[in-house]
């Protein structure tokens, strides 16, 4: 018989960029890792690792020799965060229409067919996380080890923010959409319509996470 499910640093990431983008904790909050430990069940170690990939979003501020604190992220560098991430994944969709193979054009309508019936069944939790392995075919099929690994990078840092958007009402149809425009012009091989088609997409996504922090 299985165990219970092991909490990672990633998961424990996640909660803790809910709480904070949600209000429920305040900037200058502190973030005791004991106390975290306890409350997650596991070791100091990934409370750690949690704190740094917050570190790495703005989401958490950690000066030597003291205790983590929610911090409130800089708009200057999140927005430059979003305009590169903008031109990564834009390099990505573009170099797919011309490289990616029939199996992984195959693989790419598939995925967006299948978030399509979670679009359609409001399947919030499942269509976030295809949408993450959406966006790695794309980098993955861009056919640039170097260009993904950077994609990846930023993305991992704008993940709160990217992840948070989702909430905002209507947002998965609206996603899907935007996705299909992206697929639509890599299935048929047109570079510059990629291109174009997911630089708009990630304006939207960061659009609508500023309007989101805007309001609350």
């Amino acid at each position: 018989m299985a165990g219970p499910a092991r909490t990672t640093a990633e998961d424990i990431r996640h909660i803790l960029a809910t709480r904070i983008i949600n209000g429920e904790l305040r900037p200058g909050s502190p973030l005791d890792e004991s106390g975290l430990a306890t409350e997650f069940s596991v070791s100091r170690t990934p409370i750690r690792e949690a704190l740094r990939l917050l570190r790495a979003s703005g989401l958490v501020d950690q000066r030597p020799h003291s205790s983590a604190v929610v911090a409130k992220p800089d708009e200057a560098t999140l927005a430059g965060m979003f305009e590169v991430m903008a031109y990564l994944e834009a390099l990505c969709a573009g170099l797919c229409a011309s490289m990616m193979n029939g199996g992984e054009r195959q693989a790419l309508s598939a995925m967006h067919a299948e978030m399509a019936a979670l679009m359609r069944s409001g399947n919030h939790q499942a269509y976030v996380d295809a949408n993450e392995a959406f966006h790695s075919l794309i980098y993955d099929g861009a056919h640039n080890a170097y260009l993904a690994e950077l994609a990846r990078s930023t993305r991992q840092r704008l993940q709160p923010f990217r992840r948070a958007q989702f909430s905002s009402l209507g947002r998965l149809g609206r996603s899907h959409e935007e996705h299909s425009r992206v697929v639509a012009a890599i299935l048929c091989g047109d570079r510059a319509g990629a291109e174009s088609a997911m630089r708009d997409h990630l304006g939207i996504v960061e659009t609508t996470w500023q309007k989101m922090a805007t309001a609350t």
